[in-house]
């Protein structure tokens, strides 16, 4: 598919609406309540817009996040509402990086993150959402949207809705990734389109101040502060992995997991807060297309860095303001839809293009046990080196 401008699907709604729908249309719909979709609707709410999200969960909840937020993002969450600086959340400014056989370098952070979990964020930024004025419509899936050449319509549990414009927070693969069959959902298995995530929260003594990384075969597993002492222990590996295991967690953990000396201690001895995790499959880090059928994609649904960078979150906060001021001037009519999707389609390519090929880049050296040990016993004489690696997955506060 075209990046820009796709060509309509061929199943069009039924034009026949009532005279209400006509009155009541919505200016900006958004399927997806991550980060990136809450917002976005926060902005266009605030800025007049008649605002729709659709979330197909319930508030509040976990998803599978490393739930590190690099601090270029810090002044904009707090200009949506959220009170971070009342929150006396964790300040990291150093990361440690493993290699299987324990091997390992420590480095400070250029620019530094704060932890903080996404059960918290999102449940605070809905309520700000709601405030605000966005129609918010929590266990509501969307089952199909499209454009008709003026309107979208969405189809959702809950019935139909049409608006001027439509945007697609939906996260790393949807429901409807697969029934537009979107490019990468298309591919077959590889080296950056196959994992599976997993996150606990646990107890565990790490200093507040550090983000940790530490290899094993075919994957890597991060853990750092969030806010009441808790620890977010997440990994990333392959589905064959796993697969090896038995579709086994517990055993892929015993058998793999702990060969590198600092993750058996991590799961010897920290308390589980919730003993099951909370699992994804089916992550990609395959590029993906920006517009769908005149839908800009926001967030994971747009591109997902590899978790190694700890920059996803802050990508997807970013996105949200380069979508809202591309549709804000398209609805102030000061651009075409076309010049619309233009805009946002390069701007977006100019802030995250380079990061995720840079990000891509790095994985190639994490889940191998001889890339990743070469890699860290060549970093370790150049810190200079290490800070500059970083800097190419991050950005500048916006």
């Amino acid at each position: 598919m075209n990046d820009l401008h796709n060509k309509d699907r061929a199943t069009k709604p039924s034009p026949l609406v009532t005279k209400d729908d006509w009155e009541h249309p919505y200016d900006i719909a958004i399927i997806g309540g991550g980060l990136g979709g809450l917002a976005l609707s926060i902005l266009s709410a605030r800025a007049g817009f008649k605002t729709i999200l659709f979330e197909k969960e319930e508030y509040p909840f976990h998803r599978v996040c490393g739930e590190y937020i690099s601090l270029e993002s810090w002044n904009f969450l707090e200009e949506l509402g959220l009170p971070l600086s009342d929150m006396s959340l964790p300040q990291i400014k150093r990361v440690l990086v493993s290699a299987p056989n324990g091997n390992h370098l420590e480095q400070s952070l250029p620019l530094g993150g704060f932890g903080i979990s996404r059960y918290n964020t999102d449940r605070q930024l809905s309520i700000i959402a709601k405030q605000s004025g966005v129609e918010l419509l929590e266990n509501t899936k969307v089952s199909d949207a499209s454009y008709d050449g003026h309107r979208f319509w969405i189809t959702a549990g809950t019935g139909r809705y049409f608006a001027l414009h439509c945007c697609g927070a939906f996260g790393k693969r949807s429901n409807l990734d697969v029934k537009w069959k979107r490019k990468f959902t298309l591919r077959k298995p590889n080296k950056l389109n196959n994992f599976i995530g997993v996150k606990y929260h646990v107890h565990y003594d790490i200093p507040a101040d550090l983000i940790s990384l530490h290899n094993f075969k075919d994957g890597y597993c991060g853990i750092s502060k969030v806010e009441d002492n808790k620890c977010c222990l997440c990994y990333l590996t392959t589905a064959e992995n796993l697969k090896q295991n038995g579709n086994s967690i517990k055993q892929m953990e015993k058998l793999i997991l702990t060969k590198n000396p600092f993750l058996k201690k991590i799961f010897d001895s920290a308390y589980f807060v919730i003993q099951e995790p909370v699992v994804i499959s089916q992550v990609s880090f395959d590029k993906k297309s920006l517009i769908e059928d005149h839908i800009l994609m926001v967030g994971d649904a747009a591109g997902m860095i590899t978790p190694l960078c700890g920059n996803g979150m802050s990508m997807a906060l970013h996105g949200a303001k380069l979508a809202f001021e591309c549709l804000a001037a398209c609805l102030y009519q000061k651009i075409d839809r076309r010049q619309m999707e233009t805009l946002y389609s390069n701007k977006w390519k100019s802030y995250f293009a380079s990061r995720l090929r840079s990000g891509r880049w790095i994985q190639r050296f994490f889940g191998n046990p001889f890339l990743s040990n070469l890699l860290i016993r060549s970093l370790k004489p150049f810190p200079a080196l290490s800070r500059w690696l970083i800097r190419q997955t991050h950005g500048e506060p916006f």
